[in-house]
């Protein structure tokens, strides 16, 4: 089921990657003698796909507030009320320091985990007097587990913290069509037993396709290569949702299999599947303030 939805938002992609293209081709002849840089803007309305980062940014100067929530699996049944009764929160602040970086940091009530990160831009999407067909930004991210240690005795601090390092590749397409790939790397300091890698890599894809002017369907999958984690713990992660644009706010309702909200959590400790209704209800709020107008 997964597959076929994702084989069919690739063949859409590609569907509208080559009628843009005509398009695209079409400017360039028309604007062969132009100085002026054209960069792809508005890939997508937020700096998230649904847990992923995405490829747009927080524009320099503006903090973006960010309040995620993740219900209980829905095969839950009544007696959970079919997951609302259970939930973690995660709320975060991000930056825009500079227009081709930006930061962030977040605390969430699963597994009372810290993070931060930042991002970089390094490829810019452009036309004109300089044309770049793609996007090219690296993220990196620090997650510290805060639970309290059942043998504090043998608790070490750096056996809790673990590191993401992803490269996110990715094109818009057209005016509502943006794809990215995201080939990552996340490495945990500890695991549990030695059938477990403490370097873990997982390749990923994502993207939105707008259908009005303020409202987008988005998708992510990642899928962890073979070998790498606990029998326990799911090898992939697919989310599902629409994004809503109100003003200053986006609001992001999906559904997902990934309780985490960073990045070693819904990659590598997932334990959702899809194929047994293991499946929850979330929802994201992203509220922007201009802290610093840029010069």
């Amino acid at each position: 089921m997964i597959r076929k939805i994702l084989f069919l938002s690739v063949l859409c992609g590609l569907s509208y990657s080559t009628w843009a293209q005509d398009d695209l081709d079409l400017l360039d002849e028309l604007g062969e003698d132009s100085t002026e840089v054209n960069y792809a803007t508005a890939s997508y309305k937020a700096s998230r796909i649904i847990n992923s980062i995405s490829l747009e940014n927080t524009a320099e100067g503006v903090l973006d507030l960010r309040i995620s929530h993740r219900f209980g699996a829905l095969n839950t049944g009544v007696d959970e009320f079919f997951g609302l009764d259970n939930a973690v929160t995660r709320i975060g602040f991000d930056y825009g320091l500079t227009p081709w970086l930006m930061i962030g940091v977040g605390r969430s009530t699963y597994e009372k985990a810290y993070d931060g990160f930042f991002k970089a831009k390094i490829l810019r999407q452009s036309t004109g007097a300089k044309n770049m067909p793609v996007s090219l930004q690296f993220f990196s991210s620090m997650m510290i587990n805060s639970l309290k240690a059942a043998n504090p005795d043998q608790d070490l601090f750096t056996s809790r913290m673990g590191y993401t390092f992803q490269a996110i590749v990715g094109r818009k397409i057209n005016k509502g069509t943006t794809i990215q790939l995201m080939p990552t790397l996340v490495h945990r300091n500890f695991v549990e037993t030695r059938a477990e890698s403490n370097d873990v890599f997982v390749l990923g894809i994502g993207g939105r396709q707008k259908f009005s002017r303020r409202a987008a369907l988005t998708y992510e999958f990642h899928y962890v290569l073979p070998d790498q984690l606990a029998p326990q713990y799911v090898d992939y992660s697919f989310s599902v949702g629409v994004d809503i644009e109100t003003g200053g706010h986006v609001f992001q309702l999906f559904l997902t299999n990934s309780a985490g909200m960073n990045e070693q959590q819904f990659l590598t400790q997932n334990t959702g599947d899809w194929a047994d209704g293991d499946i929850r209800i979330g929802f994201n709020i992203s509220r922007v303030f201009t802290v610093k107008k840029p010069k």
